[in-house]
């Protein structure tokens, strides 16, 4: 009988951890199907955006996206909502693309530059995710995403390194999204324009005004750009 009363417990615990593993595989699968649900939405949002298509009933969004209109409002309330969600996204893909594309870099004012001259191109390699982070107008330049926090470090951290002149980071931040807005609007608007030559005459400007000699200023626009992968999977890559 005691045999018998083991080997029923070993029994009922299997069951338990056979169960225990189904249902965490069954919510893994649906914590997966939620996200990629969500991403389709980002992504049909994200095109609408480019296309300044913003008025659009959510019917359209969920037909572009490929998913049930009722799977939009298990993730969002609204469609405002859900284009602040698909500029974010942007901005966060930049940022992350940005980190790696600076990793390793010692001199603060190679890394304010080399992230200048990327984005420059990226308006014309990745010209859909351009024009969504564009959407935000003027306050993407003191935004807490992209490139603006991560210029604005790279701005202190020269002046402190004493590579960098400028008495007020906070106002050649200002100066500098101000020159990376006009940039992106001159490239997507004249497509003869060469990207690579344009933006990194306008980046050496920032140097100098920055305080960098001349010297300096060139040899850091002259510098090869690296090949990243990793944040832009599934959209053009950027060329150095």
């Amino acid at each position: 009988m005691a045999q018998t009363r083991v080997a029923a417990r070993k029994t009922a615990k299997r069951r338990q951890w056979v169960s225990a593993a189904k249902s965490q595989a069954a919510s893994r699968r649906g914590a997966q199907r939620r996200a990629q649900t969500r991403s389709a939405l980002i992504k049909a949002a994200q095109r609408l955006i480019a296309e300044e298509r913003t008025n659009v009933a959510i019917l359209e969004i969920t037909q572009l996206a490929d998913v049930g209109i009722g799977s939009f409002y298990n993730h969002f309330e609204s469609r405002d909502e859900l284009f602040e969600a698909a500029v974010h996204d942007a901005l966060e893909v930049q940022g992350a693309f940005l980190d790696q594309l600076t990793t390793g870099l010692d001199d603060p004012a190679a890394a304010f530059a080399r992230s200048f001259r990327m984005v420059g191109r990226l308006h014309r390699h990745v010209p859909e995710l351009s024009k969504v982070i564009l959407s935000k107008g003027a306050s993407l330049i003191t935004s807490d995403h992209g490139l603006a926090p991560r210029a604005l470090r790279d701005i202190r951290a020269a002046v402190e390194a004493g590579r960098f002149s400028t008495r007020d980071p906070g106002a050649a931040l200002l100066i500098a999204g101000g020159a990376a807005l006009a940039l992106a609007q001159q490239l997507h608007e004249h497509p003869e324009v060469d990207a690579a030559v344009l933006t990194d005459t306008v980046t050496e400007s920032l140097l100098l005004m920055l305080g960098l000699s001349a010297e300096d200023a060139r040899d850091l626009v002259a510098h090869d750009l690296p090949e990243v992968d990793g944040p832009f999977e599934g959209r053009p890559k950027a060329a150095s």
